[in-house]
């Protein structure tokens, strides 16, 4: 009899990447846990790509689900739908945009996609700026904003992309100067840049770039971005695919630390308000939401039962205040990774805020990639009931930590050490 993981393998692309040189499945999940179809237990430190927010299994968030299953699971947004008004209005009062109108979709790349139609289409132009090293998806529109060319894998666009200096603070030729000059070297490489272009429609940028292995730039960033933006007319869009709900811990939205010039003119998110459930959203200004002169619906954007899914998860997240778990037990787990992490040659840099933490991985007294030891530590953190993730803009080299809101103090020391024991074993 065939595996699951041959099967997989002979009906499924194989650019579909899979993790561990024995591709593990998960069966069932509870809490911060999750067990494998053997029946060994995990810590889990991932999330499902910061998609399990608060937590496996969450009582609330099943037994809303269960109970809308029980009335109607779909209509389309061709009828009125009482939870996507309700989530709408809770999102709109939350997102910090004036006048906000909210329109959902089923993942991240298609809340980018929207973003970039509604912002091409308010500033009749098809000229982005986007930030090196970042990722939006996997969208023929959305890979061809992607500064990270491990995900883009074509040339091919319908935009004309921009790429702009600022989203990683440790490399590049800014990487020396103090945070005050690299703020000002990357609004004069963007000063720049505009003087020789005209009419371009917004810039994208993740406060957090995720896939590019949690790295940021100095907080201020983007609101000195904003200022040179606003001058010229041009829009920005914060993708907030990863850093939204409060993961970062200091802020509920990710552009809160770059927030003096205000909020965004088009906000994005996906993830973690589902909490599993596929759920993604962009917010805007009623003048640029409402700018599309054609017909549109979402058949599948807020049904009915992603929508119920995402209220009781957004409420238990405020009504237990995870964004301030976040900051405290984010806090203590990347000082005591730093601390596992000291004796480590390999490891270059641990980065991160709230419960989004990054360690990147290079040759020892280099500055090369090492996505060889990034690739052990995986499966060695797997060996010792460990799940975390990777990522980074250069071959993969970076360890992504991201467990759900809710960890324990417990959970995060269980974690650590389970992380050290993988890292010394390199």
């Amino acid at each position: 009899m065939k595996s699951l993981h041959e099967r997989h393998r002979a009906v499924l692309p194989d650019w579909l990447a899979l993790y561990y040189r024995d591709p593990l499945e998960i069966t069932h999940g509870e809490g911060r846990h999750v067990w494998d179809a053997d029946g060994r237990k995990y810590l889990d430190f991932f999330g499902g790509i910061l998609t399990t927010m608060t937590a496996h299994a969450l009582p609330e968030v099943t037994k809303a689900v269960a109970e809308q299953a029980g009335r109607i699971i779909h209509s389309s947004t061709l009828y009125l739908d009482r939870p996507m008004v309700e989530l709408a209005e809770r999102i709109a009062g939350l997102s910090g945009i004036p006048d906000a109108r909210v329109f959902f979709t089923t993942s991240g790349t298609e809340a980018n996609d929207t973003a970039l139609l509604l912002a091409t289409a308010h500033r009749r132009s098809n000229q982005i700026l986007a930030m090196r090293n970042s990722y939006h998806g996997r969208s023929f529109s959305t890979v061809g904003i992607t500064g990270n060319r491990a995900w883009s894998p074509t040339g091919l666009s319908p935009l004309q992309t921009l790429y702009v200096h600022g989203g990683v603070r440790t490399r590049g030729p800014y990487a020396g100067l103090d945070d005050e000059r690299f703020i000002e070297a990357c609004v004069a490489d963007l000063e720049d840049l505009l003087g020789h272009t005209r009419d371009v429609a917004a810039l994208i940028a993740e406060p957090v770039q995720g896939v590019g292995g949690f790295t940021s730039p100095p907080d201020g960033l983007y609101a000195a971005f904003r200022r040179v933006l606003d001058r010229h007319g041009i829009l920005w869009i914060s993708d907030e695919v990863q850093t939204a709900w409060g993961r970062t811990g200091d802020n509920f939205w990710g552009w809160q630390a770059h927030g003096q010039a205000g909020p965004p003119d088009i906000l994005t998110f996906a993830k973690g308000i589902g909490n599993g459930m596929s759920i993604g959203g962009v917010v805007a200004r009623a003048e640029i939401m409402n700018g599309i002169d054609a017909n549109s619906i979402s058949t599948f954007g807020g049904s009915p039962i992603t929508m119920a899914a995402g209220l009781a998860n957004l409420a238990y997240l405020l009504d237990h205040d995870l964004q301030g778990n976040a900051r405290r037990v984010g806090g203590l787990l990347i000082e005591r990774i730093r601390a596992v992490c000291a004796g480590v040659e390999a490891v270059r840099e641990v980065r991160g805020r709230g419960l989004m933490i990054g360690i990147e991985l290079t040759e020892p007294g280099t500055d090369r990639a090492h996505p060889e030891a990034a690739t052990a530590v995986l499966e060695a953190a797997r060996e010792n009931g460990l799940l975390i993730g990777k990522g980074g803009g250069h071959d993969t080299s970076t360890l992504r930590i991201a467990p759900p809101l809710s960890l324990t103090v417990a959970e995060a020391e269980e974690g650590a050490a389970a992380l050290e024991s993988a890292l010394r074993s390199l």
